[in-house]
């Protein structure tokens, strides 16, 4: 599959998309470039995710606040799409605010270690082989120290209807799937939506959780909605046909995992034999590692079998890393 075209520039910093509704975007999008997103109504802000360190999130709040003074002096509401700290470690940063996320989000989040546990790794790469080198190359450019990841304040299930002003934003949960506690941001009003990382746009996806069924299902609602511009949590601002790709991208590994499951092969093997030819334009591609473990790990539980031991997260992350360390940089 080529790259996902679009009409929006991958450039970073503050789009304005229209009717108050901003996109926050980071290139290239891979590993820590996440994007965020900003809705402004009547003098009221809501802001949908922070970024990975307090640097990046200072210079987008900046951007922010130049673009709308009024607005964000201060931001009302702060939304988690979920608990991934490339979409929270810079909360802290936006003081005042009532910080909402899914009830499994914020689950995740006290239980994580969050930006303790990555600043003691980066600090300790050159003991840690393959995941070591690995970690040191994608998380070299973010600075994990000092940073108190503050919490949500306010946890729902299911969906909740906002407001910013006389803007309705509607949180729908749509996870476990990327994570367990996966939600979008829609604004009818609008025809924007707001995705975390339900969305990748030309970049490989990577399955945290599952089920892929939740995720796949997260794609069909946002392709049934009313909705014309799509702010993803990776890569530039997209619109349905981004919706799709990954839709389909999904569909494609784990109907391929499946016959290699079926067929007795184990994740490394699986991983490896799974022709990504359709996706050599996107980035990222030694994800399939995870994604593969996290389908068997479906599998399994679907069939009861107790005798396969699921892959933990820490061997798929090793995995991962022996692929990519293997790919030209």
């Amino acid at each position: 599959m080529n790259k996902i075209t679009s009409k929006w520039a991958f450039t970073k910093g503050l789009h304005d998309i229209g009717n108050g509704c901003y996109g926050y975007l980071q290139p290239d999008g891979s590993w820590g470039w996440s994007n965020a997103g900003l809705i402004v109504d009547s003098g009221q802000s809501m802001l949908v995710d922070t970024l990975f360190d307090l640097k990046l999130t200072r210079e987008m709040l900046d951007a922010m606040r130049r673009a709308e003074p009024k607005a964000t002096a201060r931001i009302g509401t702060l939304v988690n799409t979920h608990s991934n700290g490339d979409h929270c470690f810079g909360n802290e940063l936006v003081t005042g605010a009532e910080i909402i996320a899914s009830k499994a989000c914020a689950e995740e989040l006290q239980h994580d270690g969050g930006a303790t546990r990555l600043a003691e790794m980066q600090r300790n790469t050159s003991q840690m082989g393959d995941v070591g080198k690995f970690f040191a190359r994608i998380f070299a450019p973010f600075d994990f120290q000092g940073i108190n990841v503050t919490m949500p304040t306010r946890t729902f299930e299911g969906e909740l209807e906002c407001r910013v002003g006389d803007k309705i934003v509607r949180l729908i949960q749509v996870g476990p799937a990327h994570t367990r506690g996966d939600i979008l941001a829609y604004v009818p009003k609008d025809r924007v939506a707001f995705t975390g990382d339900i969305l990748f746009i030309n970049g490989h996806p990577i399955i945290w959780a599952g089920p892929v069924r939740n995720w796949i299902n997260a794609c069909q609602l946002m392709l049934n909605l009313d909705i014309e511009t799509v702010v993803p949590g990776h890569g530039p601002i997209t619109d349905k046909t981004g919706v799709a790709a990954v839709k389909g991208y999904l569909e494609y590994i784990a109907a391929e995992a499946r016959k290699r499951y079926d067929a007795g092969m184990s994740i490394a093997e699986a991983a490896a034999d799974i022709s990504l030819e359709s996706y050599s334009s996107w980035s990222d591609s030694e994800r399939i590692a995870v994604n593969v473990g996290s389908l068997y790990r479906e599998f399994a539980a679907e069939k009861g079998d107790a005798a396969a031991r699921p892959a933990g997260e820490g061997e798929l992350f090793a995995l991962m890393a022996q692929m990519a360390n293997r790919k030209p940089h």
